[in-house]
């Protein structure tokens, strides 16, 4: 089992909750975040070892936030994996452009999600 941190910011509830009992079971600590501010803000204090973000979040979107993150010196080196639902060509590029390193589309799939987050971390930690 893991004990690593992921810090999902989501503002949907169906998904954030979806994904936090994924990541659970699998044995990882989770930060909650429902919007972006609230996410940087975590991020900064709770030095998570990755961060899901919403692209899609109201108000400041995910990639501003992850630019915020990137150049910021406390969390610029903590991955971080957009989750979205765009999956349009030029949407990578535009989202490593940003600063993530890498990204899930959603609707995510529930029996790899696990396995796709314990690679991110660089780990072998899944159910």
């Amino acid at each position: 089992m893991s004990s690593n941190k992921v810090l999902i910011v989501e503002d949907n509830p169906m998904n954030l909750e979806l994904i936090t009992d994924l990541l659970e079971i699998s044995g990882y600590s989770i930060l909650q975040a429902t919007t972006a501010e609230e996410g940087i803000n975590i991020a900064k204090t709770e030095s998570p070892d990755l961060i899901l973000m919403d692209i899609g979040l109201p108000e400041m979107d995910g990639l501003t936030a992850t630019k915020i993150l990137k150049n910021d010196e406390k969390t610029k080196k903590i991955p971080i994996i957009a989750l979205t639902s765009h999956a349009m060509l030029g949407d990578e590029e535009m989202i490593r452009n940003a600063g993530c390193e890498g990204y899930i589309t959603k609707p995510i799939n529930t029996r790899e999600f696990p396995k796709e987050i314990a690679q991110y971390l660089g780990s072998s930690s899944s159910i």
